[in-house]
């Protein structure tokens, strides 16, 4: 039985690797879940719906964020076993689903931002190899929503002669195309005539390899804090969030943001949907057959 289940759980996280592109961390998550519930009720593979309401005894003193990953990867399981045949039945429903309000991103407004540009503006004026790495850097994390880890890890080799996009390798080694403006593409190649020669990384640290996510965010941090803005209000993440909200109130689809931002699921996408309620009210009153009787 208990050799049985392991496979089971085996062949589940296989399929995460090969079919969502789940990384390490990932799969080695899913794994520790999923073990700790066999070690309270048994073999996974075997479960009862009775066996599965113990879990919810067991998880009662647990964070609503752990009891919600934890009966996430337990509910994915199952569903993989009734898709695959090895069981008939699904008793996940007998899992708890604790209510988790996702935090809403930190936000910047239009002049916040410009403000920043401004600051970024002036330092490359001078031309100096700091002030072009800072202007590349702001570019394409509000430019064309980069993480952090993207942009400092981001290889010469991604970065086209000709073609508008970069070659992004995303969580879970997801790769995908993202768009650079004309304005983006011109900061990052002034930086690229100063960067020097050698490294592989667009942005290389003078220890070797690339710069490191620390460095990027003191570097922000700085720049807000001569834009006369709220240091505690600005990191690489809350532009990434701004390029996704700014681009929904322009009117871009959910879907392209989805594609643009590399999200998985659609649903991480729509936590932005909760700062352009004014357009969608705007939207339906004057796109609605009734609102135009």
């Amino acid at each position: 039985m208990k050799a049985k289940a392991e496979a089971a759980v085996e062949s589940f996280l296989a399929m995460l690797a090969a079919q969502r592109g789940a990384a390490a961390n990932t799969l080695s998550a899913y794994r520790r879940d999923l073990t700790g519930a066999a070690d309270l009720i048994g073999p996974l593979a075997e479960a009862t719906r009775a066996d599965v309401t113990r879990l919810g005894e067991a998880w009662i003193d647990l964070a609503p964020s752990s009891l919600a990953r934890k009966s996430s990867a337990l509910r994915q399981f199952y569903g993989f076993l009734v898709d695959e045949g090895i069981r008939a039945d699904d008793p996940s429903p007998a899992l708890p689903r604790p209510r988790i309000r996702r935090p809403l991103p930190r936000l910047l407004g239009h002049e916040e931002v410009a403000s920043l540009f401004h600051t970024a503006e002036e330092d490359a004026a001078g031309g100096t190899p700091e002030g072009l790495r800072l202007l590349a850097f702001l570019e394409l994390l509000y430019g064309s929503g980069l993480r952090a880890t993207e942009l400092v890890s981001l290889p010469l080799a991604s970065v086209p002669r000709d073609a508008p996009f970069l070659t992004i390798v995303g969580k879970g080694g997801v790769q995908r195309m993202v768009p650079i403006s004309a304005r983006a593409a011109r900061a990052l190649a002034a930086w690229l005539v100063v960067r020097g020669k050698g490294g592989r990384f667009v942005f290389p640290s003078p220890r070797g390899g690339h710069l490191s996510r620390v460095r990027l965010f003191q570097l922000l941090r700085d720049l807000a804090l001569r834009a006369g803005l709220d240091p505690e209000k600005v990191s690489p993440h809350v532009l990434r969030h701004a390029f996704a909200t700014h681009l929904l109130e322009g009117g871009a689809d959910l879907r392209v943001l989805q594609t643009l931002l590399g999200h998985a699921d659609i649903a991480t996408t729509q936590i932005y949907t909760h700062v352009d309620s004014a357009r969608l009210v705007t939207l339906v009153n004057q796109r609605h057959p009734l609102a135009r009787g």
